[in-house]
């Protein structure tokens, strides 16, 4: 992912970094946990942590937000007695700031088209000022990598999740196959989100990178599945990588047709049996 052009915090002695593992510590949860609640990629979390990164002013804010610390604190200012509330302070909302504003933006990128949401808009959603979304995410390009970086942890914990029996490779990519299906508002949600996507990825080199990131995870999940299906004897011995493609291309099309056609022409239905007919016509043993 080529790095965000936000301002870097300097941190030559690694205070910053240290305050920033005693709230992780504190919250007791792991780095991949982490960096999903303050929606940054966990590489860059990684080598922020390991030094060879400065995090930036826009995810030491979400990091202060998460963790219930004051900014200032984390980067090392003078602690000063906090001024006398002149009104009746705001409540968080669940998740933090930072997750509300990355909901309301995938809401309503679903809704609209990327291009077509302000940041007025996400702020108005979230009872908040546009400078408070510009606080945490400065920029548009910002918003849209962490909307589709929270749509892929989302999608990344479902797939977690197996069927109840995750031993048996046919149930677990029958199991793939329904997730991939927009039945359900959340399901359709993502879908658009993904078409927004590729509309960016064609143009953005920053983007593209995210898009190959997912689609290298996605397509790997498929063909560990496959290839655990040959060795149980339940799939024909096909090319694992190559079929992968060929079912992740399907579902991307079939998905397509159905959020982009007349509701009576391709349905959730009929492209849910046309993935079940590839799996026997070209897997079943």
């Amino acid at each position: 992912m080529k790095e965000d052009p936000g301002a870097r915090v300097t941190d030559d002695g690694g205070d910053v970094t240290d305050r920033v593992r005693q709230v992780i510590a504190r919250l007791g949860c792991s780095h991949r946990e982490f960096a999903r609640r303050i929606v940054m990629d966990p590489s860059k979390l990684s080598r922020s942590l390991g030094g060879t990164r400065r995090f930036t002013l826009a995810e030491i804010v979400r990091i202060a937000d998460i963790g219930g610390v004051d900014v200032g604190r984390l980067l090392g200012s003078p602690e000063r007695p906090a001024p006398a509330p002149e009104r009746e302070p705001v409540p968080v909302p669940d998740g933090g700031r930072p997750l509300q504003i990355v909901r309301e933006t995938v809401r309503l990128i679903a809704e609209h088209g990327f291009h077509e949401v302000r940041v007025a808009d996400i702020a108005a959603a979230c009872g908040t000022s546009t400078a408070a979304v510009h606080y945490h995410f400065p920029g548009r390009d910002e918003l849209l990598e962490a909307a589709v970086r929270w749509c892929m942890d989302e999608d990344t914990a479902r797939r977690a999740a197996g069927p109840a029996d995750a031993a048996d490779a046919r149930a677990e990519l029958l199991h793939l196959i329904a997730l991939q299906t927009p039945r359900t508002a959340q399901q359709r949600r993502q879908w658009l989100v993904w078409l927004d996507l590729w509309a960016q990825a064609a143009r953005s080199t920053a983007v593209g990178r995210l898009h190959e990131h997912y689609y290298r995870q996605w397509r790997s999940t498929v063909a560990d599945v496959l290839r655990r299906g040959v060795q149980q004897g339940v799939f024909r011995a096909v090319d694992a990588e190559f079929t992968a493609l060929r079912l992740t291309a399907l579902i991307d099309g079939l998905a397509t047709q159905v959020l982009a056609t007349a509701p009576d022409s391709t349905t959730p239905d009929s492209m849910h049996a046309a993935l079940l007919a590839f799996v026997e016509s070209e897997l079943s043993a």
